[in-house]
């Protein structure tokens, strides 16, 4: 198995280490792909599993480093891999292209997510009983279909993704859900907001929903605004929601998930 290097962090004020992720390559109807993960230094009974869906762009560096946050604090990052191996958008239009079949299709979106949630069950120190699964943009939205199908997952949080998705099946949903949305993200519109809410309501799903104040879309990736800039985007980062949104998805493992 490969192993890549990264990033270089910091973790203390005084020692900086070279975090590692590794890689795991599988197959979904002959096509390849590529899941990356990184594992703290000591797995303990306490040491929960989060699977990260990426934004629409692709398996690219920003989930990575997500991975290896991850890890730092004490649990498993596992990116799976939506569009197969290598499939990395360079403008808006690609990612377009790579998002809509997940968009239109629910099964087919849950089945690549199922097949990534499946390879993790292979990484030693993973623990069934203690899954969640996070998501970016697009990735947020497959996160909350794929609890709303039924999922074997405890909890589930969307980073400013989208909420216009398949309707709530009670009978299925068994996962908490944290919604983090940017109050300002022109993509998420207060009409989408308000349905989703009330149909979590309505089924009784266990919701948490926080706004971030003149948060726009993509909020949480640090290149966003270099993005945004680029492609006419009203996409930008936001350092505060980004460091907020992290604390409450953490204060939600710690009551959410034992």
């Amino acid at each position: 198995m490969k192993q890549f290097i990264l990033f270089t962090l910091l973790f203390a004020a005084s020692s900086t280490f070279s975090q590692v992720l590794d890689s795991v390559e599988y197959s979904i109807d002959g096509q390849k792909f590529t899941a990356f993960y990184a594992k703290p230094t000591k797995i303990t009974k306490k040491t929960k599993t989060i699977l990260i869906v990426h934004e629409w762009w692709g398996l690219n560096d920003y989930p990575k480093s997500r991975a290896l946050q991850i890890a730092r604090e004490g649990n498993i990052g596992f990116c799976i891999d939506m569009y197969g191996k290598g499939k990395i958008a360079a403008n808006p239009k690609d990612a377009q292209a790579l998002a809509t079949p997940f968009y239109k299709d629910s099964d087919f979106s849950f089945n690549r997510f199922m097949a990534g949630y499946n390879q993790s069950l292979k990484i030693e120190g993973v623990d069934s009983s203690k899954i969640v699964a996070i998501g970016y943009c697009f990735g947020g939205s497959v996160v909350l279909n794929a609890a709303k199908m039924g999922a074997p997952i405890d909890g589930v949080a969307s980073f400013h993704g989208g909420l216009a998705g398949i309707p709530v099946d009670k009978s299925k949903l068994k996962a908490a859900v944290l919604v983090c949305n940017g109050a300002a993200d022109s993509f998420v519109p207060v009409e989408e907001i308000n349905e989703f809410k009330k149909q979590m309501t309505e089924a009784g799903a266990d919701l948490t929903f926080i706004d971030y104040p003149e948060a726009t879309h993509a909020f949480t990736n640090p290149n966003a605004t270099a993005t945004g800039k680029k492609f006419s985007m009203p996409i930008s980062y936001n350092a505060a929601a980004d460091k907020q949104s992290w604390i409450d998805f953490n204060q939600f493992m710690k009551t959410k998930v034992k």
